[in-house]
């Protein structure tokens, strides 16, 4: 099935595709951005002028009535889609009943019952223990912590591109842009990074089918004997799918050698499930496409369907610091619990295989686009976890960062919002919920941005 841009069905609107009502941004969201202009903090990203006041399912309404085709799901979090009902329904019986008691100091079942249901979904088979905060750079805050005190090592190995977080810890991980650590060093000592297994653009020269895995090489020959002693080294800290990174689906032979050096050296493997985990990729967790189970693991996005929630997961053995060791005010909270607890049952109960089939609807589709458009160079992910990256030159593979934000833009103009990751890939995160007919309609505005985009160069 094929939709045309302007998604009016038998006369009517229909509400579930994108409907426009003049030029972007409208008044009110022009006066919004002015005043926001004024008050909020410059560091923030906004890729483009879009002022949201509500959301349902996928489709989220500006505060000048036009409607969008949601793709980022606001940045991988509402995995139910917005405002799902039995979220908002657990939402507000929670709300009525009991907001705040802290879970670092008290006990109350929302947070026993969220801590069960993530032991009995985590990847693997084995015992976990649950620590709460309140985001995923918490929940990678945590998992650092945990690293460093589990094993009585200090250093941490991380990999080139990724993305844990902006606090000063989870920030000494992620290296994926200059300006996200830019003024803000000295950084946590013991951090070093290696190449990622980012097959497309391998640091190496390889081919995916008959590489080495050159990445992993290099951290047990090189870092482990020098910079890295394996004696010292408490955990590789690693994103399956590397997200922001520029959804970066890596072989499964780098995650199996990735788990032999962890394993052999008594390191721990600490994986970020942050953006990949719950259902975004088809499976509960990226790690269960690699047959992979960490010793710890990090999760939050997803995890409540807009929510602030963050956990850190980890092997019951592991996790015995004493009280008083980690905790957090907030985390935990009884709210974002039931928010999460009623996520997990949607997942459950369909979502996690809606993912699949809907990510390899659009799959089938995208996979074409490298012969059909010479700017795209790659296409690449799992389940909902989509992303192309655009090239200047297939031959030469230049980057084309310029021609994937002129997409985002012209994406936004006919009604889709999609954000950029990477140097110069869009990813495609919708939330779980979305239909056949919205993957079209993402479809066919993409490739006509595309067409656009190629007449302009």
């Amino acid at each position: 099935m094929s939709l045309t841009l302007d998604p009016i069905h038998l006369g009517a609107v229909r509400m579930d595709l994108p409907h426009l009502n003049g030029p972007l941004p409208g008044p009110r969201a022009r006066a919004a951005i002015a005043r926001d202009a004024q008050v909020v903090s410059p560091s923030y990203t906004r890729s483009y002028p879009l002022v949201a006041q509500k959301g349902e399912g996928a489709m989220v309404e500006d505060v000048d009535g036009n409607r969008f085709l949601d793709f980022s799901a606001g940045i991988a979090v509402v995995a139910a889609g917005h405002c799902h009902p039995k979220v908002v329904e657990a939402i507000q019986q929670q709300a009525a009943r009991l907001i705040h008691m802290s879970g670092t100091d008290f006990y109350y079942e929302e947070l026993i019952a969220l801590a069960e249901a993530l032991n009995r979904i985590a990847p693997g088979d084995t015992a976990w223990r649950v620590s709460f905060g309140n985001s995923g750079a918490e929940a990678v805050e945590g998992a650092l912590k945990l690293a460093r005190y589990a094993t009585g090592r200090d250093k941490i190995i991380a990999f080139l591109g990724s993305f844990h977080g902006r606090t000063m810890g989870a920030l000494s991980l992620t290296s994926r842009r200059a300006v996200q650590r830019a003024g803000f060093g000295p950084f946590i000592p013991g951090v070093v990074h290696a190449p990622y297994a980012y097959c497309y653009r391998c640091p190496y020269g390889q081919k995916p089918d008959t590489c080495a895995v050159e990445c992993v090489q290099h951290i047990e020959n090189t870092l482990l004997k020098t910079i890295s002693p394996a004696q010292e080294t408490a955990a590789i800290v690693v994103e399956p799918v590397q997200g922001e990174g520029g959804y970066i689906v890596p072989p499964q032979k780098f995650h199996d050698e990735l788990a032999r050096v962890a394993h052999e050296n008594g390191i721990l493997l600490v994986f970020d499930e942050v953006q990949s985990g719950m259902g975004r990729t088809g499976k509960m967790w990226a790690a269960d496409h690699f047959r992979i189970t960490p010793d710890v693991f990090a999760v939050a996005k997803g995890i409540a369907s807009g929510m602030p929630l963050g956990a850190t997961v980890a092997r019951a053995e592991l996790m015995t610091w004493p009280p008083g060791a980690h905790a957090s005010t907030f985390g935990g909270n009884p709210v974002s619990c039931a928010a999460a607890l009623a996520t997990i049952a949607l997942l459950e109960r369909g979502l996690v295989d809606n993912a699949a089939r809907m990510g390899a609807y659009l799959m089938d589709r995208m996979r074409e686009w490298p012969a059909r458009f010479p700017i795209v160079g790659d296409v690449r992910g799992l389940g909902l976890m989509l992303g192309f990256e655009l090239v200047r030159d297939q031959a030469t593979k230049e980057k084309a960062p310029a021609m994937r934000d002129r997409i985002e833009e012209l994406a936004f103009e006919r009604g889709l919002l999609v954000l950029g990751a990477g140097d110069s890939t869009l990813r495609l995160s919708p939330p779980l919920v979305i239909t056949r007919d919205q993957c079209d309609f993402a479809l066919d505005t993409l490739e006509g941005c595309l067409t656009k985009v190629i007449s302009e160069a």
